[in-house]
């Protein structure tokens, strides 16, 4: 009991500073209208503090205005006026602030004690729980949750007028910067012609869907743009795949890079010049900065957890791919208990946009459709969650002709539509592209035949968000064969 009380007594706390950010409050009622929604109980350590703030807010939200009378009258009604120091302890907060003016510099100072309290506490809770927890994942998860819990309660934001004109003036500038050069502030680029235009690229702190039926190539599409934005423009992108292993991802990136049909290297009949085409690839591939987890359980918090680990091991992340959202779960499900599974879907999108948005980056992530059969893809077919629809930035409808029994379009073997359904910052649209099966690939209809480029650049080697190195797998059979 006394190893206790000497910890409370060293928790960070400045009682001048609360008195005095108390007495502010009840003598000013614009500072009443400034921060008093936004202070928390937690904020005052000492537990009178918090009764009186506990009755201002109760005061204020009944639209009344807070001074000693109200104050006094509030707690007398709650039955908690002498725990708070009586009426004299009210008097005396008023007659030792003679000014309002000086209180930012006291909510300041009854800030800065409060967080540091809550870092105190939650680092009691980390100690506590790292010594139980068998899984290092679950114990890292744990610990960078309880720390970002705290940041994320301390960052807020006010409602702020344009009278200053900044934001204005910020647009403005932006506008004169597209309006001499139009590729100036383009997002990520995809790699295809028409979707690039209509999208200016893929844009910062977007949530960006690709939905389609299994087996229609949604995966490919999303690894397609990786491949670009990381082997042509030298960007740096973490891929989440909870369906498909590691190594799959890699053989498909080797032979979609170096346009080498899948089916003739798995069975045997590559000749030598496919083999020049592997080996060029697989060391493009070595120099990129394509980070692959294939963790078939992962939550949206770990995900957050791995891209902020990677964004400060390389200094920068350029693009999230998640493969796809409904493999994943958000890990409320506990004691066997029923949980909603559409509720759970809508808790993972809505996360996985303010995810986005604090990583400053665009997320592709994946999703399947209820099943269709002739007619073109809805926004309500997306499966399980109109969240879905609700808290993407730009949602794709991937089709092939084939899938929708167009016999007028089945004759042209690949033949895939990509439909913009959803554009929050622009236009929607229809995109012509055609997929090469035996290299999983999608091209621009009119690249169809034409020579592909090769990448100038140089980079890290690839390896997994476990830190495990991407190898690519030695062919049989000894020597390669080589003209």
């Amino acid at each position: 009991m006394a190893t206790n009380q000497t910890t409370a007594q060293k928790m960070p706390h400045n009682l001048d500073a609360e008195a005095a950010l108390l007495g502010c409050l009840i003598i000013d009622a614009d500072v009443q209208g400034d921060i008093l929604e936004s202070l928390r109980e937690e904020d005052f350590y000492q537990e009178s503090h918090r009764l009186l703030l506990k009755a201002m807010k109760e005061i204020f939200a009944s639209r009344k205005t807070v001074d000693t009378v109200t104050l006094t009258d509030r707690l007398r009604n709650n039955g908690t006026l002498e725990r708070a120091g009586g009426l004299q302890t009210i008097v005396d907060l008023v007659e030792n602030t003679p000014s309002a003016a000086n209180y930012k510099q006291y909510l300041a100072i009854v800030r800065r004690d409060a967080v540091n309290r809550a870092l105190i506490r939650a680092a009691r809770d980390i100690i506590e729980n790292s010594q139980g927890v068998p899984e290092e994942r679950d114990a890292l998860s744990y610990a960078e949750k309880k720390v970002y819990d705290i940041s994320k309660e301390e960052d807020g934001s006010n409602l702020e007028g344009l009278a200053d004109n900044v934001v204005i003036q910020q647009i403005l500038d932006k506008f004169t910067i597209i309006q001499a050069d139009p590729t100036a502030l383009q997002g990520l680029e995809t790699g295809f012609t028409k979707l690039d235009e209509i999208t200016h690229g893929l844009q910062k702190g977007t949530l960006n869907i690709i939905a389609a039926r299994p087996g229609i190539g949604k995966t490919s599409l999303a690894m397609n743009i990786v491949e670009h934005a990381c082997l042509q423009r030298g960007k740096v992108a973490a891929v989440f795949s909870l369906e498909m292993p590691r190594a799959e991802i890699v053989q498909r990136l080797l032979c979609a890079n170096a346009e080498v049909s899948m089916e003739r290297a798995l069975s045997g009949r590559l000749d030598s010049k496919d083999w020049r085409k592997l080996i060029m690839a697989g060391d493009r591939l070595t120099k990129s900065r394509i980070f692959i987890d294939d963790s078939s359980a992962i939550t949206p918090q770990e995900i957050l957890s791995k891209c902020r680990r990677l964004s400060s091991a390389e200094g920068r992340l350029d693009l999230v791919m998640i493969d796809y959202i409904q493999l994943m779960n958000n890990g409320e499900r506990q004691d066997g208990n029923e949980f909603n599974r559409q509720q759970e879907i809508a808790s993972i999108t809505r996360f996985l946009k303010i995810m986005a948005k604090e990583l400053n980056v665009p997320v592709i992530a994946l999703s399947q459709l209820r099943r269709i059969q002739t007619k073109d893809p809805q926004l309500s077919d997306l499966r399980e969650s109109g969240a879905i629809e609700q808290d993407a930035d730009i949602v794709m409808f991937l089709s092939r002709a084939e899938s929708r029994d167009d016999e007028a379009r089945a004759t042209v073997t690949g033949a895939t539509e990509l439909q913009i359904a959803k554009h929050r910052n622009g236009s929607t649209g229809r995109i012509s592209l055609r997929f090469i099966g035996e290299i999983t690939k999608f091209v621009d209809v009119e690249d169809v035949g034409r020579p592909s480029e090769e990448p100038d650049f140089s980079r890290k080697k690839p390896r997994a968000l476990d830190g495990d190195d991407i190898q690519l797998p030695p062919p049989d059979g000894g020597d390669i064969p080589v003209d």
